[in-house]
This record gives structure tokens, sequence and C-alpha cells, in this order.
């Protein structure tokens, strides 16, 4: 089978158990970017930019070999191994389930939650400005609501790929890209425009690297983000196992806690695995 004219690739990726990976695949499911992504019960598939040119993956789930089982369409096969580690990362391949439950058993909060949902991930970003763009997006709107202006963002600055294949339609723009566009289309307030495209602005300067130790600091700095979607970014595409968006009112909620100070005072006893806590409280929506 190919896509795009390129043979698939195929990857065996292995984990250690227990993986929730209908809980994994419902939670990107649910912040998939429309033309980019496409999420259904059994796989995850994409558009990704090679070096400038269009490729397709798709990741399924071979729970009897405990492992993910990439098949990428790629234009240079060299890319193989750097696209699998991405997924990796996507995924949360590195996690140890086993430290993190037993970090949590004992918690009145959590322990209840680990033991009913082994294996919960932290879901990466295939790409930390995409990833970046969605937080913003995401701000005071559903989590439905901001995919579908990420989905109005695609199809204004993105680029379109030919042939277009089981509803992937586009690349998602690169930051040089959505600086140069015009998005009085986009139907979001001026200043989230604003921040969109400085956002954009410093990762296609360097200003901001989300590789930096500093990321964090600088994503602070940027006029627009808040304490939640700094620590959104940090957790899911910086791969901060200890980032946790305290301000996050579901968090609150389902953690019992009547404020912020207090979720952090609680959350004290969660660390280093703040992001997988977060997880765990998000699920219980």
């Amino acid at each position: 089978m190919t896509r795009s004219g390129h043979p698939a690739h195929v990857r065996s990726l292995p984990y250690r158990p227990p993986l929730a990976w209908t809980t994994l695949l419902a939670f990107l499911g649910a912040r998939a970017i429309p033309g980019v992504e496409a999420v259904d019960d059994e796989a995850y598939r994409r558009v990704i930019d090679v070096d400038g040119q269009a490729g397709h993956i798709e990741v399924r789930h071979r729970p009897e070999r405990h492992a993910l089982e990439l098949r990428a369409w790629l234009p240079d096969a060299r890319r193989v191994p750097q696209v699998a580690e991405r997924v990796k990362r996507v995924f949360d391949l590195g996690a140890d389930p086993h430290a993190i439950a037993a970090h949590f058993r004992a918690d009145e909060v959590l322990g209840p939650r680990v033991r009913r949902l082994p294996g919960v991930r932290v879901p990466g970003a295939w790409d930390g400005f995409e990833l970046g763009v969605r937080a913003i997006l995401g701000q005071q709107v559903t989590v439905k609501g901001a995919s579908t202006l990420a989905g109005r963002l695609v199809a204004i600055c993105g680029r379109a790929i030919e042939p277009r294949s089981t509803g992937l339609t586009h690349v998602f723009p690169r930051p040089a890209d959505l600086v140069a566009a015009d998005l009085a289309r986009l139907g979001v307030p001026v200043r989230r425009r604003e921040c969109l495209q400085t956002f954009a602005a410093a990762l296609a300067s360097g200003t901001v690297s989300l590789t930096r130790h500093d990321a964090g600091a600088s994503l602070a700095a940027l006029p627009g983000f808040g304490d939640w979607t700094v620590q959104y970014v940090l957790m899911r595409a910086c791969g901060e196992p200890d980032a946790f968006p305290a301000s996050d009112l579901w968090l609150r909620r389902a953690a019992g806690a009547s404020s912020v100070a207090v979720l952090l005072d609680r959350a004290e006893a969660w660390r280093p695995w703040r992001a997988y806590a977060a997880m765990y409280l998000w699920q219980s929506g």
C-alpha cells in the first residue's frame, strides 16, 4: 500500500505495560485538528512535514506484543527512525506506569483512579509549535471549539496536500506561515490573533525554543501566555512530567480543592509526576 506515492515503512514501538490505549486515543481524538489528524476507535493518523514534503503516519495498538505499530509513508526512508522517536513522545511510550502507580497508590484522591484505570499516559505532541497554537486556541473555549478553530486556521494558512487521504488534507502551518497569514477570518478576538502571531514569530526567530530548559520562563514572557497555557505546553510539548496547570477549573473540581492555592498544596505530594496526576483528574470528566 502506498500513500502520496510512497511505500509504507512499518516499525514496532514497544512500551512497558499497562497502557490505557483507549483513554489515550480518546484524548487525542477529542483534540484532533481537522485536515491534519484523524482518529477512530482503532488508529491515530496524521499528515507530517518531512523536510518540507508531506508524509503520513498511522499508529495502531498491538497489545499482544506490548507495542504500537507505526506505519509511515515518507518521501525519504532515512527519516523513519526520527519519525519513530517522535511518535514515541506523542504516545509517552517512555513512561514507567508501575513507578507512577506506586507513587499515587496511597493517595486518597488519585489512588482509586489509578486502580480503576492503570497505565494512563501524558499525550505528547508531534510538534511543539502546533501544540502551542492549539493551546492558545483552547483558551476559554471548549475542547471541541478549539479543534474547530484549529481546523479553520489550517484551512487559512496550512499547506494543502495531494492526493488527499482519509480526511487528511493539509500540513500544519509553520511559524513563518502563521506570521504572514491574515487571521481576520479565524473568528477569534484581536488579542488572540496577536498572541498566535507573536508566539509564531518568537519561534521563527529563535527567541523562544521549546527544547531549552528556560522554555517556561520564555513562554510566560509572551503576551497571552498565562499559567494554564504555559503549564499545558510544558506538559505536552516539552515532556515535563511535573508540569501542572493548577488554574484549570476541572482539575480543582476533580481534586475537591476550593482554590488554586489549595490544589497546589495538595499537589505537592504528587511530585515529580504532577502531569500524570492532571491526566488522571481530567479522566474523571
